[in-house]
């Protein structure tokens, strides 16, 4: 049996396709205006899943960006201070070399003592280098690794209590410190103690020209000036491959990051076009639907009382 239509179920029945029609066009004017095809999980559960998973990552991924950038900071600090030092002692070994001879007078080696005391502050204050606020050489300690009133016994730590990391994958860290006490030593001539270090060797070479030992600087002096310069370049060398781990990690962190960006475009991000053409035809079709329900629905008071 077929039930009576009465006015007020076409009313009602109308109203629901064009509050249908209506949501529709909302919708499609939300993804106009934000760009995005999600703007709540209700949208697309399965694509919110996706585009938290993929921000989680990308958030994950900047913070090694973050850790990268310093470390590699750190390190080009470290190398620079390091050449800086490396350029100290070839002008020493230059000194060393032209008053070993004999010839030259005890002005002239007084001269290249008073050059070579003031290269030595100079590789306490290379020592002494600075990033962000941080003592690069000092391990992890906050204090300058030479300071005057300890002489040179160094201040910092060493080990791997010392070691300054930064993670920069998952799982991954890389030190971005070397321990320069290794090569510069910790506790020279005239501060109590001798460990034939670099700094040991440069006190000893001043005293030497100091004294008018010729025969000690072109023998043991100039010995182990070349024994420690050599271990300050492996030093620099090491400190070299450290950073051109962190340019490689750097790299690979933009790739995956270009990856997931792409992935998180193609789950949140609205085809721009699409939606532009879908918001016209639906706008149309809205329009089209209220066109249509008034006509239908044309009840007025007198159709009561009839």
């Amino acid at each position: 049996m077929i039930g009576r239509i009465t006015t007020l179920m076409t009313a009602q029945s109308t109203v629901n396709d064009l509050a249908l029609s209506f949501d529709r066009l909302s919708q499609t004017q939300q993804e106009m205006s934000s760009g995005k095809k999600i703007s709540q999980p209700s949208d697309d559960p399965y694509g919110m899943s996706v585009v938290l998973n993929e921000q989680s990552q990308l958030g994950m991924l900047d913070a090694y960006t973050n850790n990268v950038s310093d470390g590699s900071a750190w390190t080009q600090a470290g190398q620079s201070a390091m050449t800086n030092i490396t350029n100290v002692v070839q002008r020493v070994r230059e000194l060393v070399v032209g008053d070993a001879n004999g010839t030259n007078s005890q002005g002239s080696l007084a001269g290249s003592a008073a050059e070579v005391k003031q290269l030595i502050a100079a590789v306490k204050q290379e020592a002494n280098t600075q990033y962000n606020g941080q003592y690069i050489f000092a391990g992890t300690t906050n204090a300058a690794p030479y300071q005057p009133s300890t002489g040179d016994l160094y201040q910092g730590n060493s080990g791997p209590a010392g070691a300054v990391t930064r993670l920069i994958g998952p799982n991954t860290t890389v030190q971005v410190n070397v321990d320069l006490s290794s090569v510069l030593g910790n506790g020279a001539a005239g501060s109590g103690g001798s460990d034939g270090k670099l700094l040991d060797t440069l006190n000893t070479i001043y005293s030497d020209m100091t004294s008018g030992n010729t025969n000690g600087l072109g023998n043991a002096d100039l010995k182990a000036l070349d024994s420690n310069f050599s271990a300050l370049t492996q030093m620099q060398a090491s400190l070299g491959a450290t950073s051109n781990r962190l340019d490689l990690a750097s790299s690979r962190i933009q790739s995956m990051q270009l990856s997931d960006t792409q992935v998180l475009s193609n789950a949140q991000d609205a085809d721009m076009a699409k939606v532009a053409i879908d918001y016209s035809t639906q706008q149309a079709a809205y329009s089209a639907a209220l066109r249509a329900g008034a006509s239908i629905v044309q009840s007025s008071l007198m159709d009561f009382l009839k």
